[in-house]
């Protein structure tokens, strides 16, 4: 397990607590190697000029030393990695590591959001709004070139599931369709009616890649009454029983190189009871 206290804001947000609650609330007797936090401070608020993202300079060096910690964790083949931020684009620092060492990897990205922001569109630049885009190619080359070989991760060797996409804003609403059409893409209307069919059509669709997986858990992929605790919470998403239901075939895949879970705010769940079903929900599917 590795610690990535990641908030791309630049505001000291919650998601840099994530990693020390999940510990708190027993995630760490439930793994056999705790690496602890990898060194990601990232504490500039300004908008690069060019680019219009958020704290440039520190995502890149927070990226930097993901990728340099989780190479070390996963020195030993016979384990896989937990990565636990933090918010999501924690993801570039994993992907800077995979891209080189394993060369191409294929992604699961359950996300309440498509996270395909263009970072001078987007309102706030953070790369919690980009880092998808970003990790298949669209985006600035300070971003898109962390794994040396641009993309990181082919489009068609994505699988976004359990998004939102009804009753969307404007700027959410552009933001999906700015998503390739080579993303295999699985709603969360789609996984809340029948999550195993969802689990199923994901294990099959990564089985005709076959290529190493790394999957990407964001919690606000979670409907906001189970899980309040949340950046972006937005309505319409999956329950915890219907989640499970949905990992654990993924988990399960022989392919499977990693898992990375973002977004809990700790601030927002101050006496950790989200944070203890999060390690419940862990301990179900890992």
């Amino acid at each position: 397990m590795l610690g990535v206290p990641w908030d791309s804001s630049g505001s000291g947000r919650g998601e840099t607590q994530a990693p020390a609650a999940l510990r708190s609330a027993g995630l760490a007797e439930r793994v056999d190697v705790d690496l602890g936090d990898a060194a990601t401070v990232i504490a500039d608020t300004r908008r690069d000029p060019e680019s219009g993202v958020r704290a440039l300079a520190d995502t890149v060096a927070a990226a930097g030393a993901v990728a340099r910690a989780l190479g070390q964790g996963r020195a030993n083949p016979d384990r896989r990695a937990l990565v636990i931020g933090g918010d999501c684009s924690l993801l570039l620092g994993v992907f800077a590591h995979l891209r080189p060492a394993l060369g191409d990897v294929g992604l699961w990205f359950v996300d309440g959001h498509p996270d395909y922001a263009d970072a001078t569109a987007s309102e706030t630049g953070e790369t919690a709004d980009l880092e998808l885009a970003a990790l298949t190619g669209a985006g600035p080359p300070a971003l898109v070139g962390l794994g040396g070989v641009v993309p990181m991760v082919h489009a068609r060797h994505v699988a976004l599931i359990g998004h939102r996409t009804t009753d969307l804003e404007p700027a959410a609403a552009a933001e999906l369709a700015r998503v390739p059409a080579d993303v295999t893409t699985i709603d969360a209307a789609s996984v809340i009616c029948d999550p195993r069919a969802a689990a199923d059509r994901a294990v099959a669709w990564a089985g005709r890649l076959r290529l190493p997986m790394w999957l990407h858990v964001d919690v606000d992929v979670l409907d906001p009454a189970d899980m309040p605790a949340v950046t972006y919470p937005q309505n319409g998403g999956l329950n915890l029983d219907q989640l499970a239901v949905l990992l654990a075939p993924l988990t399960a895949s022989t392919n499977l190189v990693g898992v990375s879970v973002a977004d809990l705010r700790p601030d927002l769940d101050p006496d950790g009871h989200h944070a203890a079903r999060l390690v419940h929900l862990l301990d179900r599917v890992l």
